[in-house]
């Protein structure tokens, strides 16, 4: 069986890798569970293995908004090769699952210590800068059913499996839309056969047909990570 692995270590040379882990622990990722906090400065990193996060922002008396998603092809606190500046974000656990956990001051102290851990991270922080230029122009240009099914195939793609759980209350706070639009292009794709949806439990039935429904910014965001990641396809 396979065993499920956070995908940039795996980039990381043998015995570098080794070294980093040394000094991480395993942590559960609990649905739901805010892993930081907006304004205050990470107290660790994590390299997901199974599940997966939102980073989402908080606008006055606005709804939270999702501005990024990290699962086991990434890891949560590239920034802090900059430093131990505040995040602007907070990072909430949309998927349960696991993940290697290391503190701030560790891995800044092991990226010092492992040149290519700190190139790697470099990249990481670089993909996710374009990415989340990517996802603002998304949310201004493109329409409600388009962004649901590219977020759908994103969660999906973290998951690895094709049934998650996640609210209709959920995706729209994510997508930063009132409810009822979520609801009608959810309704859509059912009626088409592409998901099934019932009590918070959703199944993608049709990925290829959802792909076609998607908007271009599911091809450009993975493009991106290949090309930055330097991943070959």
């Amino acid at each position: 069986m396979h065993r499920p692995e956070n995908s940039l270590l795996c980039q990381l040379p043998p015995e570098a890798r080794e070294q980093l882990l040394e000094h991480c622990e395993p942590f559960e990722l609990v649905l739901s569970a805010e892993l930081s906090t907006r304004g205050e400065p990470l107290s660790h990193a994590h390299f997901p293995i199974e599940g997966f996060l939102s980073l989402v922002i908080d606008v006055d008396s606005h709804p939270p908004l999702e501005v990024g998603m990290v699962g086991a092809e990434s890891m949560h606190g590239s920034e802090l090769i900059l430093g131990l500046a505040a995040t602007p974000w907070r990072a909430l656990v949309q998927g349960a699952g696991s993940s290697w956990r290391i503190g701030a001051q560790e891995l800044r102290a092991q990226i010092d210590a492992i040149p290519a851990l700190k190139a790697l991270l470099q990249a990481c922080l670089l993909t996710r800068l374009h990415q989340q230029t990517l996802a603002a122009a998304c949310q201004r240009y493109h329409l409600i059913a388009p962004r649901l099914a590219r977020w759908l195939l994103m969660s999906q793609d973290r998951s690895r499996s094709e049934r998650f759980h996640v609210t209709q209350e959920f995706m729209a706070l994510m997508l930063g839309v009132r409810r009822v639009g979520v609801t009608e292009a959810a309704s859509q794709f059912q009626d088409s056969g592409l998901i099934a949806y019932h009590r918070g439990e959703l199944t993608v039935l049709n990925r290829k047909a959802l792909e076609a429904e998607a908007c271009s910014c599911y091809v450009a965001d993975k493009e991106i990570y290949n090309r930055l990641m330097k991943v070959k396809t």
